[in-house]
């Protein structure tokens, strides 16, 4: 038998297990983090914070073996003032010559923030064993979440984002990172994808405001722009067939896309 419920600051040890599967920004694999992110969600389940503080993570238990399997979490704002939702618009540039009777459509990525965001769901992460059973434990640990949002419906934005996960290297780096973000920061996509997670300052002093011709970039750094990764496929259908869509952004650091819907539909 299983259980979704909220996460408490005891569960540090078997959610930090969990989140060494993925180790994505929302929920990393590093202890401080994770113990930063279970004190705010039981403050956010107690209503102890203000809404656009709430970080909401649920955990799905194995009862039998009273073994934490999966998580999930939901984001009442990202984007604000103190800490914008920041992303690249995937745009196009046109040109035309008269004198060469030539036109062409140049991709570009320009750089964006929301301080005023939506909610976001994230942190979907359930331990391969489990994967693709019967009990169909994946969906359900992604669907509470909806649930949650429509019993406390005041508490959540209009637009739900899901920022999913692009094709990565064997070791979990990022080619857009490298062709991008490595030659803006000097960090490694492990280091600036840490950072983030509490300070954002550095990607708004440091990344260019003029779009980035993604000509420029290697074939195979274009190629991933805006894909979802092998293993993020499955969460991309069940988001699209209950009215996701590509939001025409992608994440700074590993170019995955974003997807959004409007939360009362």
């Amino acid at each position: 038998m299983f259980r979704i419920r909220q996460s408490y600051r005891e569960d540090v040890d078997q959610v930090l297990a969990v989140a060494e599967h993925l180790d994505t920004v929302n929920l990393p694999a590093d202890r401080d983090h994770i113990e930063k992110i279970l004190e705010h969600s039981e403050k956010a389940f107690a209503e102890a914070v203000p809404i656009v503080d709430r970080e909401f993570l649920f955990v799905l238990e194995d009862l039998a073996k009273k073994r934490i399997i999966g998580t999930s979490m939901i984001y009442a704002q990202h984007g604000t003032k103190r800490a914008p939702h920041i992303f690249y618009r995937v745009e196009n540039d046109e040109r035309y010559s008269v004198t060469l009777d030539k036109y062409f459509v140049h991709p570009t990525l320009r750089i964006g923030y929301n301080y005023n965001g939506p909610t976001e769901i994230g942190g979907l992460i359930l331990l391969p064993e489990y994967r693709r059973s019967s009990e169909a434990l994946g969906k359900t640990l992604s669907y509470v979440r909806f649930l949650f949002i429509r019993m406390h419906r005041p508490w959540f934005r209009n637009h739900v984002l899901s920022e999913l996960l692009p094709p990565l290297e064997a070791d979990g780096t990022s080619r857009l990172w490298e062709a991008l973000g490595r030659k803006f920061t000097g960090l490694s996509y492990q280091e600036a994808d840490l950072l983030s997670k509490d300070n954002k300052e550095f990607i708004h002093a440091l990344f260019p405001d003029d779009p980035i011709h993604t000509e420029l970039l290697p074939e195979e750094v274009r190629g991933i722009i805006g894909q979802v990764g092998p293993e993020t496929k499955a969460v991309e259908g069940m988001l699209r067939r209950i009215g996701f869509e590509y939001a025409e952004q992608i994440d700074p650091f590993d170019g995955g896309p974003h997807f959004t819907a409007a939360t009362d539909a």
